[in-house]
């Protein structure tokens, strides 16, 4: 569909959509709290926002059932939506690995989760400037976009100095848990790289 002229009035899907993005700021931000410092409050934080952020995608798909007109394509909007979603299911996940597998935060994981939490920045700059400020938007999701880049250059070094260590099964039992934590974090970047795909999909339709 067309771009609907700008009102004071919010359109309901960009509202959604940038409702998942800050759900999705405060639950990226409370896994960097957790793996930083260690907190179980941090980890409950982010399992709500976990849980927020599918009460409001199951809204904004009842919405395009519901909706003719939208303020860009209903495939894009439901392509970013899920995005969002995942980039904030691996977050929730990755607690869940760590716990599950008794994986203690090293300073490769922090640096991938702070990248992670640094894409969910960009990508809520991005989603508060679609709809009036798009090219700005697109600077936001190219920012996004390295990210990703950077988390997939910390996780391939990851490994590597885990496959470096003493070959002993303990080691090799650490090493397995370890990059099992590492590879959902890395997923959350992936999926944060998607969001920012659509965003740029988006913002080439509309200008």
């Amino acid at each position: 569909m067309g771009i609907l002229p700008n009102s004071h009035k919010e359109n309901i899907f960009i509202r959604l959509l940038r409702e998942q993005a800050e759900v999705l700021q405060r639950g990226a931000q409370a896994l960097e709290r957790f793996v930083t410092q260690g907190n179980p409050e941090d980890a409950d934080i982010v399992e709500k926002c976990e849980k927020e952020g599918d009460e409001i995608r199951r809204v904004l798909i009842d919405e395009l059932h519901k909706t003719f007109v939208t303020p860009f394509d209903r495939e894009d909007i439901f392509e970013l939506s899920l995005f969002l979603d995942d980039v904030l299911d691996y977050c929730y996940t990755t607690i869940l690995e760590m716990r599950l597998l008794d994986v203690a935060a090293d300073d490769f994981l922090v640096e991938m989760v702070m990248r992670v939490r640094e894409a969910g920045d960009e990508l809520l700059a991005a989603m508060q400037r679609l709809e009036k400020n798009p090219l700005v938007a697109l600077d936001h999701s190219r920012r996004a976009k390295r990210r990703e880049n950077q988390v997939e250059k910390l996780y391939r070094k990851a490994v590597s100095n885990l496959f470096a260590g003493p070959e002993d099964v303990h080691h090799v039992m650490v090493m397995l848990r370890t990059r099992e934590v590492y590879r959902h974090i890395s997923n959350a970047a992936d999926q944060a790289d998607q969001a920012a795909n659509v965003i740029g999909k988006v913002v080439m339709k509309m200008t």
